[in-house]
């Protein structure tokens, strides 16, 4: 590849074909997730249907987050709205049902909520690599309405905008954090991503502890202090602007 062909293609005079962009992206020592989203930029592979404007929590995962009694749970969209959520997770993480529907985003309450903020261990860590999987949708989806909705509520933060502006991207469907809680202490927790079958717009994200390990008991006795306690309001879904309960499983 010349010099002059491959500045017509940074300079958007002619298009790259899928052999250059991959030639490219082995030149420049790219990992998975940046190829992923430099073909997505360019228009390949084709691009995913459009996002609707709303989500209703499934009826599968309404049972699953439900039957869940230790392992806090929070069912995402891909613009990491939060659609539902069982008692263990507003335990863990922080009340969701006390936010107004709209601000019930993960990404925006990490930045926003200081008891969210407050119970990572390493908060920087975390917000940056949502910051990252939100790049990456823009690839995916780059005229999701949700997407730019959350984007211009967080012009006004500095280390978003700082991560944002650095461009990395990063898809991450499992991994481990560490939580400090005010009640049972320190945690380490596992984390998976389940995506439906039947809605691939929704993940359930659950964390578990290693068996036998002090963060499972600390974990059990959080859910215990939990069910002891009284339940706050039920969870609702981000496209539910009254604030009625939509049925999904919240803290109850």
């Amino acid at each position: 590849m010349s010099t002059d062909y491959y500045t017509r293609i940074e300079q958007g005079r002619m298009p790259a074909s899928t052999p250059v962009l991959e030639a490219l992206a082995r030149a420049l020592r790219l990992s998975s997730d940046q190829r992923a989203y430099l073909l997505g930029l360019a228009g390949r592979p084709p691009a995913e249907p459009p996002a609707r404007a709303t989500a209703e929590v499934t009826e599968h995962n309404r049972r699953l987050l439900a039957q869940l009694a230790t392992g806090p749970a929070l069912v995402l969209t891909r613009t990491m709205d939060v659609l539902a959520w069982n008692p263990a997770a507003a335990a863990l993480l922080t009340d969701f049902g006390r936010h107004p529907v709209r601000d019930r985003n993960y990404v925006w309450l990490l930045f926003n909520d200081p008891v969210l903020r407050s119970r990572y261990r390493d908060w920087a860590d975390g917000a940056r690599a949502c910051v990252a999987h939100l790049r990456m949708h823009t690839a995916r989806r780059p005229d999701d309405p949700r997407l730019h909705r959350l984007l211009a509520r967080m012009a006004d933060h500095v280390d978003f905008q700082r991560w944002w502006q650095a461009r990395e991207v990063a898809v991450h469907a499992s991994g481990n954090k560490r939580f400090r809680h005010p009640l049972v202490g320190d945690l380490a927790l596992d984390w998976d991503t389940l995506t439906s079958a039947t809605a691939p717009d929704q993940h359930i994200v659950v964390w578990t502890a290693d068996p036998g390990s002090a963060s499972e008991h600390r974990l059990h006795a959080l859910a215990a202090r939990t069910a002891a306690a009284a339940p706050p309001a039920p969870a609702t879904d981000p496209g539910n602007d009254t604030g009625t309960p939509h049925g999904a499983p919240g803290p109850a």
